[in-house]
C-alpha cells in the first residue's frame, strides 16, 4: 500500500467496508477509548473514506456502543 508517497509494508484489515463508502470497525471491550477512535480515523485516512463506525459489542446496550467517526469533516459525532 502507498500512502503520502511512502510504501507501507504493514497492512491492516478493516473489519467491514460497505459499498466502498463506510468503514466499520468491530470491538468487544468493556469501554472504548480514544485509541479505538483514532484507529478508525487512521483506517479512514488510509482508505480515503469519509465515514466510519466503531461498534462495541461489549457495551451494556448496543446503541451506547456505536460511535460515528468522520474523516476530513469538522464535526465528530456520537451516534447515540
Amino acid at each position: 500500500m502507498r500512502w503520502d508517497g511512502h510504501t507501507i509494508d504493514e497492512g491492516f484489515r478493516a473489519d467491514i467496508i460497505v459499498n466502498r463508502l463506510v468503514l466499520i470497525e468491530l470491538k468487544s471491550v468493556e469501554l472504548t477509548s480514544k485509541v479505538h477512535l483514532k484507529q478508525v480515523l487512521t483506517y479512514l485516512k488510509l482508505t480515503n473514506l469519509k465515514l466510519g463506525l466503531l461498534i462495541n459489542f461489549g457495551a451494556p446496550l448496543l446503541k451506547d456502543g456505536i460511535h460515528r467517526v468522520a474523516n476530513g469533516m469538522q464535526d465528530q459525532e456520537d451516534s447515540r
